[in-house]
């Protein structure tokens, strides 16, 4: 390629929108430094506006691909989508547009007096307005032993900010165990719950005294700090790293206070940095990062615009994609002269945390800044709900909504849109309906509304799509990039969908398939795999998904086959969650906890002293009676779990299991002066009969002895009360956690047979037909009690027969997961390749 600037210009023109041919020297040239998230968008919103008929568009990129979205980075690492998936703009993307795209080619400088950009490859070319969108790096904070000899990293450091970021760290979590994320930011939080989903032991550094410091007041971080933890994440707060530990590879951190923690893979997360040094280079102003005014143009040059990360606006900088898409429009707007007035006056920002299992949507700002503003806040930390307002002359000038069930839709419609908001506050925090409370209704919501945060896409837009034939939800985020981010605006672009076609929208088919990398319903699913004889998960992608695996759906098929198949499903262990490859709960120090079944709650003097023996023995940090009135033995190290179950001689309690855990008993007519019925007795048998239970989710049962109810099996996944005159009232889908549901009453009974029998049959029905991750009580609710009744009681299918004979032959195939410690199913299957951590960071915690 010529150093000639603008050498490779073609001369012959090109075909405008009206058809007609531009002469190439009619059009300015528009160069555009940087194919990221900003500046690619850019230049879409410039091409949609016809900008090719004024400029002749070139790009250059630091990566040797198209544009992708990097929000979904975090989805990749996680498994939960392909690399290929996130990509927005192919190659010949750019090429069927116009743009020439310099890719894989970083700019080395800047010429404002010939108006030039320099290639690191040699190239030059010439412009007459450049836009610079070079966006943000990590930032890495001085650590001593970052860097092997010679220069670069030590093999297992990344930092989390490209694909190729993303790949490194995936191909070396295969080889690794234990890692562990500086920084417990949004992008830390997000690139740890990854990590976790590779099935490493996880722990977050950080050096503030709670999480996501910049988005959460200090009650909000503590709260996430809890869900987190819950989740098998270890968190260490108000620790500075000093040094990365090992020769050649990472062997460990040792932080400021003298604390050590073992690690072979390290992810830098400290936040980032505007990449302005070309624009600094170049003679233009730069604080924070590269300075504009309202016109996105730098005051020192007005050939010169910047958008996205790398910009400071009003004297401030934006890490966040919202903004960017904002910018963006505004500067398209301007140099197509279809708004050759527009202004950028800055941005309200929102973000979601992208975490499987956390639900945290922050606005705005996060505390009051003088008395005449209002702070209202909820809390109920052991259910993971913390909800705070910030009001400013009646309207919402910040929110945290962490938790489920919170009215995130209309108070970010609310936020954004400077509405005024109701005068009662409590009900604003509601999960109900209440005035002010629950989902925007998208009828009432202006075409120009954004329903799609992460891809700043409008009601209008989706509803445009719609009426251009977009009939399915999949259709409509094809078609606008709605919900291709985080994905929480979806029930949103459903409803801007039915609110346009009516009954003429379609259900998505993969809104049925049982896991999202296998393309079948439940039904046809387990048809399929005992036509085919697949016993393995791999057999079931290499049959049934053409071959392509998915991670995500690896747990779901697993805990199924070995439904179907029992003693002969093939065990593939990197198809399962870390507890149950070695039957015991992760905690988040990286020890386990050690729960053995006690039936029914009922033990002798012999096994406990076994337990305080084996406690003492092993150096157990804590001795705790569970909520299932089992004895956990917390702290053990994953090495010594066969020998802590060879000393107890008990079998496991299946703790840690998708399936059934345990039946809570009282003491019943034994001893109890209320008691109509044996629950205990009752209860003993049922665990008997049902431990190891694999189910699409897990299963709490319970036996109370009369009404009264004291071991509460009405709000269980199964429970029996016992009447007068020796019956027995079944009720199945109740729930007592982060949702309390009182359960339907199934049947009533003469036998504490039959209440197995019935139990049973339920366990069986629920696992064949409930999706994965379902939970007892949201199955029942979307099946229909007087169906479910139909089913097991009534017999109206004619197939509680195979149900009883299923459970039988589950019964049958059992075997105590537990007597894995003299024959393990590998030989590293209990083996830690690093040292646990030391006794400093246990005290530190």
């Amino acid at each position: 390629m010529s150093d000639e600037p603008g050498s490779a210009v073609a001369e012959e023109g090109t075909t405008g929108r009206s058809g007609q041919v531009v002469p190439q020297r009619e059009r300015e040239r528009l160069v555009v430094i940087g194919n990221g998230m900003a500046g690619a968008r850019f230049v879409e919103e410039l091409v949609a506006r016809g900008g090719r008929d004024r400029f002749e568009i070139v790009m250059f990129g630091d990566e040797p691909y198209g544009n992708y979205n990097r929000i979904l980075l975090s989805n990749v690492l996680a498994g939960i989508q392909d690399p290929k998936d996130i990509f927005i703009n192919s190659l010949s993307w750019y090429e069927d547009n116009g743009v020439r795209l310099h890719a894989g080619v970083r700019v080395a400088s800047i010429d404002r007096r010939s108006k030039t950009v320099r290639g690191v490859s040699g190239v030059v070319e010439a412009y007459d307005k450049l836009v610079i969108a070079t966006g943000s790096r990590a930032f890495v904070p001085r650590i001593e032993g970052l860097e092997r000899e010679g220069g670069g990293y030590k093999s297992g450091v990344f930092v989390f900010r490209t694909l190729d970021d993303c790949s490194g760290i995936i191909e070396h979590a295969k080889r690794s165990r234990r890692a562990a994320v500086i920084g417990g930011g949004l992008l830390g939080l997000e690139a740890a719950r990854g990590l976790l989903g590779l099935g490493l032991e996880v722990h977050v550094v950080h050096l503030m005294k709670h999480l996501m410091e910049v988005q959460l007041d200090a009650a909000g971080g503590a709260v996430l700090r809890r869900a987190l933890e819950d989740m098998g994440l270890a968190i260490h707060l108000e620790k500075s790293t000093r040094e990365i530990l090992g020769d050649e590879r990472v062997e460990g951190l040792r932080f400021e206070d003298g604390s050590e923690l073992a690690c072979d893979l390290v992810v830098i997360s400290a936040g980032i940095r505007p990449n302005a040094e070309l624009a600094r280079d170049a003679g233009l102003t730069v604080e924070r990062g590269i300075v504009v005014g309202d016109d996105l143009c730098s005051p020192d040059d007005p050939d010169i615009h910047a958008l996205g990360e790398c910009v400071q606006h009003r004297g401030r900088t934006y890490g966040l994609v919202a903004p960017l898409w904002e910018q963006a429009q505004i500067l398209a707007d301007r140099l197509t002269a279809r708004r050759p007035d527009a202004a950028y006056a800055g941005s309200k920002v929102s973000t979601k945390l992208k975490v499987m299992g956390v639900d945290l949507l922050v606005m705005g700002e996060q505390r009051a800044g003088n008395d005449a503003e209002e702070e209202v806040a909820y809390a109920e930390p052991s259910r993971g709900i913390y909800r705070k307002l910030v009001i400013r002359d009646g309207t919402l000038a910040g929110a945290i909504l962490l938790g489920g069930g919170a009215p995130g839709g209309r108070l970010l419609q609310a936020f954004e849109r400077g509405l005024k908001i109701p005068e009662d506050r409590a009900a604003l925090l509601s999960s109900g309906s209440h005035a002010g409370a629950g989902e925007p209704s998208v009828g009432d919501l202006p075409d120009e509304a954004q329903i799609c945060n992460c891809n700043g896409v409008s009601k209008g837009q989706i509803a445009a799509a719609a009426r251009g034939g977009c009939r399915t939800l999949r259709q409509a985020c094809a078609a606008t990039r709605a919900g291709s981010g985080c994905g929480a605006c979806k029930p949103q672009v459903q409803a801007v969908l039915e609110l346009v076609l009516g009954s003429g929208a379609a259900e998505d088919p993969s809104a049925h398939y049982y896991v999202p990398g296998v393309p079948y319903a439940k039904p046809e699913l387990v048809r399929l795999i005992k036509e085919r004889g697949l016993r393995s998960v791999s057999s079931v992608f290499r049959e049934l998904a053409g071959g392509q695996e998915d991670v995500a759906s690896k747990p779901g098929l697993a805990s199924l086959l070995k439904s179907i198949w029992g003693r002969e499903y093939e065990d593939e262990r990197d198809a399962r969650f870390i507890n149950d490859r070695v039957h015991a709960n992760i905690q988040r120090d990286g020890t386990f906890s050690v729960i053995p079944r006690i039936y029914g709650g009922v033990t002798t003097p012999a096994q406990l002293r076994k337990i305080a023996d084996v406690a003492e023995r092993y150096e157990a940090r804590m001795v705790k009676i569970t909520g299932g009135q089992r004895i956990d033995i917390l702290g053990i190290a994953k090495e010594r779990l066969p020998d802590v179950w060879r000393d107890l001689g008990m079998p496991s309690g299946h703790a840690y299991t998708k399936g059934f855990r345990t039946c809570k008993t009282c003491v019943g007519s034994e001893f109890c002066r209320y008691g109509v019925g044996d629950s205990t007795a009752l209860g003993i048998a049922i665990e008997r009969r049902f431990q190891g239970f694999e189910a699409p989710h897990k299963l709490k049962l319970a036996v109370a002895g009369c009404p009264r109810n004291c071991s509460e099996p009405t709000t269980k996944d199964v429970g029996a009360v016992a009447i007068e005159g020796g019956r027995w009232e079944i009720y199945v889908g109740g729930g007592a956690g982060s949702r309390v549901r009182k359960g339907d009453l199934l049947c009533v009974v003469g036998t504490q047979e039959e209440v197995i029998r019935y139990a049973g049959r339920f366990m069986q029905y629920y696992r064949e037909q409930a999706r994965y991750m379902e939970r007892s009580y949201d199955f029942v609710e979307r099946i229909g009690i007087e169906k479910v009744r139909r089913v097991i009681v009534d017999d109206a299918e004619g197939i509680a027969a195979r149900l009883d004979a299923e459970v039988q032959a589950s019964v049958d195939a059992y075997a105590d997961p537990w007597s894995e410690a003299d024959s393990p199913i590998h030989p590293s299957q209990f083996t830690t390749l690093l040292p646990p951590p030391s006794g400093a960071l246990a005290q530190a915690e």
